[in-house]
């Protein structure tokens, strides 16, 4: 027997017109028969006088539906929400909260975000900024088994939505909405998502949630955009739609493809907005770190020096710092183990791991002195992305995917480990959840940082860090503060949800002689030579 879905009415900006409001409410019902919640976007106060919400607060009158409604999105009326955490604001109204997750007797899932985009810290209290959408993310996308959320309900618009899409009217969505409300929605894979704030109705087309030929399919995403209440143009800003729970759904019902379905307006700004187009980062932390690059200034990337990055005299190679005393990853050192080194590249080299995790962990080591990822620099760094790229693909060919893991804290020389996992062992994602599910349990904070984002934008030089790159170019990142397990990394890649050596998590449990380490190089050196792009040279 087929689930009897919900009823549900969403509605744009009120501004204070609770009477015009419930009064169509009412007229719908009549009509069409009872609906089971009102959900509001956008400025459910305005400023026009209390009168009328004081019938409303006093129980003169009364919502016709139970009403769930966003908070503010100015400092105006933040004075009508003063539980952050969600409360009754009068019978059958309830505020939601500034953020989180409402789930319905029913399965329903509805997660919302108060408030407007800001980048300043502290938030002010009718804002959200990058830590408010990276813990819903984390709180949500964490676990294997998530395929996305029923509702969501943002008042910005999310920026790019009508990439790929119908028209939108007079909004410029490449200009207007929010970024962060863009990654909210491509990592939470929302069925309906609503907003307003732009005094417009606009229904995209649903877009795709997958990529085609490479995902599997998953369901689509209509974004919904509502007018304000009682507009004098006549736009549509009351909107009636039937759901069944996506937990209650059919599997192959849930991914059934609209036919007029587009692509995710969102992927490809994603990636844009991290890659080359991004001005260098500020002396102070970016406060959109987690995501992607939101600076909307164009023109010529200029050097860290403010100096213009095409002017006629380029800027000669800086040479790396020298080591206060013996090194054992420099290079040039008598104390590197020059055995274990497989392949050298202009700016770096490989190594073999000692005491890998497996026989072809190795190393990404930069062949002059520099502590981390983000004291590099910009050659090397090319060279680092080159090595990496050509390990994906080296080890993709012998049905591996690779982890790459640092840390930064209580060493001296970059060592960017490599681990290769048997593409039969688990999934990525399994391997993100790996990560997620240690980190909690030793109560380390990792949050997700955007594909090709810049380590450089989040930490300091100098800063203690850990960070996790996937083979899909998601990065876990965590900023140590004071102590952290020296074997983090390996413990998690080596447990039983990964690779099953729990033995294995300590390098020193794992040596072998000098000859057997030889052995392992020869085999790998042979292995690599056909991807070896130094050869190119």
């Amino acid at each position: 027997m087929a689930e009897k879905p919900l009823r549900l009415l969403a509605c744009g900006d009120v501004e204070g017109k609770f009477d015009v409001l419930f009064n169509r409410v009412r007229a719908v019902q009549k009509k069409s028969g009872n609906f089971d919640l009102l959900l509001c976007v956008g400025n459910f106060f305005g400023s026009t006088p209390d009168a009328e919400w004081e019938e409303y607060k006093t129980g003169i009158k009364k919502a016709p539906i139970q009403t769930y409604v966003l908070g503010a999105n100015n400092q105006e009326t933040v004075k009508y929400f003063q539980d952050t955490d969600g409360c009754e604001l009068a019978e059958n109204i309830t505020y939601l909260g500034r953020k989180g997750v409402f789930t319905g007797s029913s399965g329903l899932q509805i997660v919302y975000l108060s408030g407007t985009e800001s980048l300043n810290e502290p938030v002010p209290g009718y804002s959200f900024g990058p830590k408010d959408v990276s813990s819903l993310r984390t709180m949500l996308c964490s676990t294997s088994q998530f395929k996305g959320v029923d509702i969501l309900l943002t008042s910005p618009w999310p920026k790019y939505v009508g990439n790929f899409g119908n028209s939108s009217g007079e909004v410029d969505t490449k200009k207007c909405g929010s970024a962060l409300v863009s990654s909210l929605a491509i990592g939470l894979k929302p069925r309906y998502h609503f907003a307003a704030l732009e005094k417009t109705y606009y229904e995209r087309l649903p877009y795709r949630n997958h990529i085609v030929l490479q995902e599997n399919a998953q369901h689509a995403t209509r974004f919904i955009a509502l007018a304000n209440v009682g507009n004098s143009e006549k736009k549509k800003y009351l909107y009636a739609f039937s759901i069944v729970p996506m937990k209650r759904m059919d599997a192959a019902e849930l991914v059934k493809q609209p036919p007029d379905v587009t692509e995710n307006p969102y992927r490809k700004s994603v990636k844009e907005a991290s890659t080359g187009k991004q001005i260098p980062a500020p002396e102070e932390e970016s406060a959109c770190q987690f995501f992607f690059d939101l600076n909307e200034r164009q023109g010529r990337k200029r050097s860290s020096t403010g100096r213009d990055s095409k002017s006629p005299h380029p800027k000669q190679p800086r040479k790396p710092p020298q080591p206060p005393g013996p090194c054992w990853f420099c290079l040039a050192s008598p104390e590197v183990e020059k055995h274990l080194v497989v392949n050298i590249g202009t700016h770096c080299y490989l190594a073999l791991a000692k005491g890998g995790l497996s026989d072809d962990h190795v190393l990404i080591l930069p062949i002059g002195h520099y502590q981390s990822v983000v004291e590099l620099s910009a050659e090397v760094v090319e060279e680092v992305e080159k090595y990496k790229a050509t390990l994906r693909r080296f080890f993709k060919s012998r049905g591996k995917r690779c982890i790459l893991f640092e840390r930064n804290y209580k060493s001296h020389h970059l060592q960017l480990q490599v681990i290769p996992v048997p593409l039969s062992r688990c999934a990525t994602d399994d391997i993100k959840d790996a990560f997620i599910t240690q980190a909690q349990e030793q109560q380390i904070e990792l949050l997700e940082i955007p594909e090709h984002s810049d380590i450089k934008q989040i930490a300091q030089p100098g800063a203690a860090y850990f960070y996790v790159e996937l083979d899909t170019g998601e990065k876990l990142f965590h900023r140590i503060k004071k102590n952290f397990p020296l074997q983090f990394g390996r413990e998690v890649l080596a447990s039983e949800a990964i690779l099953n050596i729990p033995d294995k998590s300590d390098w020193r449990q794992c040596q072998i002689s000098k000859e057997e380490e030889e052995t392992l190089a020869r085999r790998f050196r042979k292995d690599f030579e056909p991807f070896d792009f130094t050869l190119d040279d």
